[in-house]
């Protein structure tokens, strides 16, 4: 069996931390196992959905290094949904009420006063024929709700049955079926809810495995359902933890969680950001990794934690930091371009170090070109003049390599018989304006002997 597992975000925003988590860990699953990937858009809110937004899904996946090998979108696939919707009603599995959100609240609360579960009571298939045109008649139009099979050959009977999966993350699963009202699956105004599309696609693109949050176990009961009710077979399920912010709350678009775009301007590599977002919750340390296909393999869905994955943004700076110091110039040539830093790859190798981002060369930059462009915290500091002008007449002369550096101090503590901070912080708070930075073994030739003199008494 070839794996095919699909994301299906829907374009009303753009994708935050939390949606980065399924994305990543579907990808990772078809990496691993040779499977392939669906980007299918759950557009079918025309009103909400927008074309940008699905462009700006598109690209915030590719920052992170995924790229789908389908692209699909539901609002194209509306006549698949309507055959799947007659073949149930004709089944008299599909069946229409007529109650407004208002009537049903007040059910529902009746119910709970009673200290009965809020269930819908099934009161649309009991109408006639009738009753059914009467309430059409005073300008009522029907939701369509699916008959869940929690029945013993009798819709009414009070007996119920459970549905229960294998789930790759969360082992052995049931859901008592009594514990939920039948779904509705189409909107009063004909449009679809999340549901019916969403298993017509699974079966029409052949998905084997379905990885999402925790948040759907509930619902996977009743899609089950209703692939039986289809004749399809199900996909395998996979329910992860949800990533929460430290406090423990849940990340989504109204409540701010960090939008992917947020973190790409903010200069966050892509794999810190994927590394975070899938090691979280797991067995495992959280680590940078050096490629998606090594995360992959790192990964098992076993590993994940039945507890909440708790995303701390703090966490991310350093991760960053360490895989910056690893990038070779050949990674960041065009970054540091645009960003119009120069000194190739001697430069880029001498600060990297120094870095917790790429755009963080663009202050070691600056001081390497003075003047002007210095940073307002890195103002050369001539303290000790005395000993300044002595390092100046000792100042070596070109080519400058790695040897330069210790070629001038060991000429200067031989003469001045200084040693430790007293010999080197001088001569970097001279050239630098900083008492700490790159190693001036490799920063000194960057800066070059012109600059060095005319920083110099």
């Amino acid at each position: 069996m070839t794996v095919t597992v699909r994301f299906a975000p829907s374009p009303t925003g753009f994708l935050h931390i939390g949606n980065a988590r399924p994305a990543l860990l579907n990808w990772l699953y078809a990496l691993k196992t040779g499977g392939s990937f669906v980007l299918r858009y759950d557009d079918t809110d025309l009103e909400r959905s927008t074309a940008e937004f699905a462009a700006a899904i598109a690209e915030d996946l590719g920052w992170l290094g995924i790229v789908p090998d389908r692209v699909c979108r539901q609002s194209e696939r509306i006549a698949a949904y309507d055959a799947a919707a007659e073949r149930l009603k004709a089944a008299g599995l599909l069946y229409p009420c007529y109650e407004t959100a208002e009537e049903l609240e007040r059910r529902r609360a009746r119910a709970r006063a009673l200290g009965r579960p809020p269930v819908y009571d099934r009161a649309g298939l009991r109408l006639t024929p009738e009753e059914r045109a009467a309430l059409e008649a005073e300008g009522r139009k029907p939701h369509w709700r699916f008959l869940l099979p929690n029945h013993a050959g009798d819709p009414f009977s009070t007996v119920r049955t459970e549905e229960s999966w294998q789930d790759l993350c969360r082992g052995e699963q049931a859901v008592d079926l009594a514990s939920l009202s039948d779904p509705v699956l189409i909107r009063a105004d004909g449009t679809y809810l999340y549901t019916l599309p969403s298993i017509v696609d699974d079966i029409d693109m052949g998905i084997t495995h379905v990885i999402r949050g925790e948040d759907h176990v509930a619902n996977t009961a009743v899609q089950l359902a209703i692939f039986a009710a289809l004749d399809a077979k199900p996909p395998v399920f996979a329910h992860h933890n949800l990533l929460t912010t430290v406090s423990g709350e849940g990340l989504s678009k109204r409540k701010g969680a960090l939008s992917l775009r947020s973190l790409r301007e903010a200069g966050y590599e892509p794999l810190a950001v994927a590394s975070l977002a899938v090691l979280t919750g797991t067995r495992h340390a959280i680590e940078p990794a050096e490629s998606l296909a090594a995360l992959a393999g790192q990964v098992e869905l076993t590993d994940i934690s039945r507890s909440a994955a708790k995303f701390n943004p703090d966490d991310l700076r350093p991760l960053n930091a360490r895989l910056v110091h690893g990038l070779p110039f050949a990674a960041v040539s065009e970054r540091l371009e645009a960003l119009g830093i120069g000194g190739g790859a001697p430069f880029w190798d001498a600060v990297r170090a120094n870095c917790e981002t790429v755009a963080d060369a663009q202050r070691w930059w600056q001081v390497v070109a003075g003047g002007a462009d210095m940073p307002a915290d890195a103002a050369p500091a001539l303290e000790d003049a005395e000993y300044l002008k002595q390092a100046a007449e000792l100042l070596p002369a070109e080519p400058w390599d790695e040897t330069t550096w210790g070629a001038w101090t060991g000429a200067l503590k031989a003469q001045t018989g200084r040693k430790g901070k007293a010999l080197f912080l001088p001569l970097r708070l001279a050239l630098t304006g900083a008492a700490h930075g790159p190693d001036m073994k490799t920063f000194l030739p960057v800066i070059g002997r012109r600059n060095s003199v005319a920083r110099l008494p």
